[in-house]
């Protein structure tokens, strides 16, 4: 049975990640790709992903007996983290990783705004203690990426060992 992940991108900063973490996830796992309103740049045609709409709140990954795996907002706004601190379910991204939280499934947030605000962590904080995955798109200088494309390989490389999905992204610590 292949594992069922879905990907998410709220927020226009960065929506290159989100895209390119579905693009590199193998094609032995069930992809799922929600784009939110302000993030759809890439045409649904490039994906090899069932693109499902962000208003859908009736879909089939919004329900906890669809059965996915995992999910990863990235790039992930404050305004859909605050959501999701607040359990508020009002779009599919939203209601997604609230399903993730009640199912206790994995669920990665990408936060894209630095600095971060007091109001922020707090909601990072209370959604840590609930098991979610704060993971920023951060860098590691001791793989000694020299170009954008091996700086995203790094930060995707580093979210598939968090989905346990095994890679050669970026060089690994030695």
């Amino acid at each position: 049975m292949k594992r069922k992940i879905v990907v998410a991108t709220s927020g226009a900063s960065g929506v290159n990640l989100g895209v390119k973490t579905l693009e590199l996830l193998p094609e032995t796992i069930e992809k799922h790709f929600i784009m939110s309103k302000n993030s759809k740049i890439v045409l649904q045609k490039e994906l090899n992903a069932q693109v499902h709409k962000n208003k859908n709140i009736s879909a089939s990954i919004a329900s906890g007996s669809f059965g996915v795996d995992a999910m990863i907002i990235a790039p992930c706004s404050m305004n859909t983290l605050a959501k999701i601190a607040c359990g508020i379910s009002d779009n599919l991204i939203t209601r997604c990783a609230s399903v993730m939280i009640k199912e206790q499934k994995k669920l990665i947030l990408a936060p894209r705004e630095m600095p971060f605000s007091a109001i922020a962590l707090e909601n990072m904080h209370k959604l840590a203690t609930l098991g979610v995955i704060i993971a920023p798109p951060l860098l590691a200088y001791y793989s000694k990426q020299q170009t954008l494309d091996e700086m995203e390989n790094f930060i995707i490389g580093k979210w598939f060992d968090l989905l346990g999905i095994e890679n050669n992204l970026y060089k690994r610590w030695e």
